[in-house]
C-alpha cells in the first residue's frame, strides 16, 4: 500500500523545479490535464485525502507554471531557474 508523504515532494530539472504539496494535493487532476506538455501524471504515493497525488517528469517539463495557477489548493510550487 502506497504511504501519504506530509512534506513536500521536489523535483529538479535543467529548467528549475517542480514541487507539490501532499498535505494539499487532493488527487483532482486538473494539473495532468491542462498540462501543455503531459510531464505530470499519478504518483504511487498519496495526497491528504488518500488519494493518489501528482509528480513531474522533469524531462519534459518546461517551467511553465499552467500546473500552479489551475492548482484549487495551491498544492504546486513551479520555480524557474535565473
Amino acid at each position: 500500500m502506497a504511504k501519504v508523504n506530509w512534506e513536500s515532494a521536489k523535483y529538479d530539472g535543467e529548467k528549475g523545479f517542480w514541487a507539490v504539496f501532499p498535505s494539499l494535493c487532493k488527487g483532482c487532476g486538473l494539473c495532468i490535464e491542462k498540462c501543455p506538455v503531459k510531464c505530470i501524471t499519478w504518483s504511487e504515493d498519496l495526497g491528504v485525502y488518500g488519494t493518489p497525488r501528482v509528480e513531474a517528469d522533469m524531462e519534459k517539463c518546461i517551467v511553465c507554471g499552467i500546473c500552479q495557477m489551475i492548482c484549487p489548493d495551491c498544492a504546486i510550487r513551479v520555480e524557474k531557474n535565473k
